[in-house]
C-alpha cells in the first residue's frame, strides 16, 4: 500500500488522466472524480472523466456533470485514476482502458479492496472517498474552488447517508466545515440531493412498498422490485435509489434490503444495518461487498429462491 503523499506525487508528475468512478455511479464516485478532474484541469492537465453508467438525475447540478463520458475512449493515457471502486470489474467498459494504461492509481475506502493498482490507496476509516479527495488536494497544494469544493461536499454527504453512517468522524465534519467556508451553498445542494424527487420516483416507492416483508422475528425487512414493475412505470434503475432507507427506518429493524431486477432473473440486492450487523459480511457471502452498514452483491436466479435464502441468512445475521 502506498502513502497519500506518494499518491499525490504521481499525480502532480503526470499529464495526461484518465479518471473513472464505479458502475451505478453514486454522490461518492460522481463528486470524487469531477473534484480530482477540476484540481488537475486547474493545475494545467488533460483530464477525461468517465462512469460506466449515466450520472442519475440527483447529481445532475454538479459543476463539469456534462464533461463525464460513458463512451470509451481510447485513447492513450499515462495516468488511469480509479475511484470508490472496489473490483477492476466495477469499472464497466472501462475495465481495458485501465489495463491499457502505464501506470494506474486506486483510491477508495471500501473494506476489503484488492489493491489493483500500480499505486494504491485504501483506507476504510475514510467516510467517503471524498474525504481522501479532500486530504489528497490539500497535500497536492491545489487551490479547492467553490466548484471543486461542491463536489467534494456531495462526495461526503451522500456516502456518510448525511453523517448518519458509523464511518462518519469529528473529522469528517471539520473537512465539511471547511468545504462550506469555500462557499458550497449546502442548503440548495441539500435540497438538490434529497428534496427534487422526480414523479416516478414517488410513484415506484407506493408500489415498491406494496411488497414491503417483514421477518417474525421483526428485525429483517425487505421489499423488491422487478423490471417489469420499473418498465410499467417507465421508470429507470436510478429511480430505485433510496428505497432501501424506507425500508431501514422501521423501527425494530436491523437489516433491510431491497432485491432489484436489473436484466433477467439477475437482482442488485442491497443490504443496510443500523447497529451491530455488518452487512458487509452479509454481503461477501454472496459475492458482494461494501461497508459495515452499507453494502450489496448481484445474484442471479429465481426471485423466489434468492429472497428465501439472502433472507434466511440475514436472520442467522440478527440472531449472533
Amino acid at each position: 500500500m502506498n502513502s497519500l503523499g506518494e499518491v499525490a506525487g504521481l499525480l502532480l508528475k503526470s499529464n495526461k488522466f484518465l479518471i473513472c468512478g464505479h458502475l451505478l455511479p453514486d454522490g461518492d464516485s460522481l463528486g470524487s472524480s469531477l473534484a480530482l478532474a477540476l484540481a488537475l484541469k486547474g493545475a494545467g492537465k488533460e483530464v477525461l472523466v468517465a462512469s460506466p453508467d449515466l450520472p442519475p438525475d440527483s447529481c445532475s447540478f454538479l459543476p463539469a456533470i456534462e464533461t463525464v463520458a460513458t463512451v470509451p475512449n481510447w485513447g492513450r493515457y499515462e495516468t488511469f485514476v480509479a475511484l470508490d471502486c472496489s473490483t477492476p470489474d466495477r469499472l464497466g467498459q472501462f475495465k481495458k482502458a485501465m489495463e491499457a494504461a502505464p501506470t494506474v492509481v486506486n483510491i477508495d475506502h471500501h473494506t476489503g479492496t484488492a489493491p489493483f493498482g500500480t499505486y494504491n490507496y485504501v483506507d476504510p476509516r475514510a467516510a467517503a472517498t471524498g474525504e481522501i479527495l479532500f486530504d489528497l488536494l490539500e497535500l497536492m497544494g491545489l487551490p479547492i474552488s467553490v466548484e471543486i469544493a461542491t463536489c467534494l461536499y456531495v462526495a461526503i454527504i451522500t456516502d456518510t447517508g448525511r453523517f448518519k453512517y458509523e464511518q462518519t468522524t469529528a473529522d469528517t465534519h471539520r473537512r465539511v466545515a471547511k468545504l462550506i467556508e469555500l462557499g458550497v451553498p449546502a442548503v440548495k445542494v441539500n435540497t438538490f440531493l434529497y428534496d427534487e424527487k422526480p414523479m416516478v420516483a414517488v410513484k415506484l416507492l407506493q408500489i415498491a412498498l406494496a411488497s414491503l416483508e417483514l421477518s417474525p422475528c421483526g428485525k429483517v425487512a425487505w421489499l423488491t422490485v422487478t423490471k417489469q414493475k420499473l418498465n410499467d412505470l417507465g421508470a429507470e434503475d436510478q429511480h430505485a435509489e433510496g428505497l432501501i432507507n424506507h425500508v431501514r427506518e422501521i423501527k425494530g429493524v436491523e437489516v433491510a434490503m431491497v432485491f432489484r431486477e436489473m436484466e433477467h432473473h439477475q437482482f442488485k440486492v442491497s443490504f443496510r444495518s443500523k447497529r451491530w450487523v455488518d452487512v458487509s459480511q452479509l454481503a461477501g457471502s454472496f459475492g458482494g461487498g461494501g461497508h459495515p452498514k452499507a453494502a450489496g452483491c448481484v445474484l442471479s436466479g429465481n426471485l423466489h429462491s434468492l429472497v428465501n435464502h439472502v433472507v434466511a441468512t440475514a436472520i442467522k445475521a440478527v440472531s449472533l
